[in-house]
């Protein structure tokens, strides 16, 4: 069963090469900006500022994920080591289904880690460094794909690892709750029972429940609630008649979808499409 593809399906992810280079002067981001931003140190010292509040300095080769818009900026180090060349590739990431879909949501506000501690990405990485500092024909092209390839790997090592504690990446983290979590993906128009999914899980109904509350944080009743109201919203942005949607995520009536989604969103799908527009 696998915990990634439909989620990647359903909510993927196209990179945009923003930077390739030695790093001179501070390149910041503001909040407004609604990307997603990676960025691989692959030499150098770095100084990181997050929300005008937290510093912190980079030392070695290193990765850094800020899934959700995030003002923040990158410098080079003032003082002995002001003569350091810093190279440093950056990649601007939307998502399907906006910045607030599950996935982006279910991350830390950012990811930091030197790409030592993650060797399951060397391969890509290297290549990615080759192709940023050489002048292939096609090099944005190519890099953008490995942008999205380094995403992917990095939700892999990070479910092998169970390097978030609570909410959906760590159901999926969780090798039994994670087959109950892949089936309401895989399938959100089913009537789910939670018997039906502690059968999958091979726990009982009791430990079943407990367990999922504890590990992402809410019932999965719950969960399939948000996982179909999420699907709804994307499909809304797609341009999907609520009708067509509705039989999709699993309601009988667009006015049965309508009242679940006033009730998790607080705005009717009209409304709340209206408020994405502007």
């Amino acid at each position: 069963m696998d915990r990634l593809s439909t989620l990647l399906a359903q909510f993927g992810m196209h990179a945009t090469t923003i930077f390739g280079g030695v790093l001179r002067a501070e390149m910041g981001f503001a909040v407004t900006d609604r990307t997603a931003k990676l960025h691989l140190l692959r030499s150098g010292d770095a100084v990181l500022q997050l929300e005008q509040q937290k510093t912190v300095q980079i030392t070695e080769p290193s990765l850094l994920f800020i899934p959700r818009p995030c003002s923040h900026s990158l410098n080079t180090v003032q003082g002995p080591k002001s003569d350091q060349q810093v190279e440093l590739v950056s990649a601007s990431l939307s998502f399907d289904g906006g910045l607030d879909n599950p996935l982006t949501t279910a991350l830390p506000a950012y990811v930091l880690m030197p790409l030592a501690e993650i060797s399951m990405l060397s391969g890509n990485l290297d290549w990615l460094f080759d192709e940023a500092f050489a002048q292939h024909c096609g090099k944005n092209a190519v890099l953008n794909r490995l942008f999205e390839l380094v995403v992917i790997q990095l939700l892999r090592y990070m479910m092998a690892n169970s390097s978030v504690s609570t909410g959906m990446m760590a159901g999926l983290a969780d090798l039994r709750l994670s087959k109950a979590v892949t089936l309401m993906h895989d399938q959100p128009a089913r009537a789910w029972t939670v018997a039906e999914l502690a059968t999958a899980a091979s726990m009982s109904r009791a430990s079943f429940a407990a367990k999922f509350h504890k590990v992402v944080g809410i019932t999965p009743a719950d969960y399939l609630v948000s996982w179909r109201v999420s699907l709804a919203q994307k499909l809304l942005r797609e341009g999907r008649p609520i009708a067509l949607i509705a039989d999709e995520v699993g309601y009988e009536s667009p006015s049965a979808l309508a009242r679940t989604f006033r009730r998790k969103t607080g705005n009717s799908p009209r409304e709340w499409l209206q408020l994405q527009a502007n």
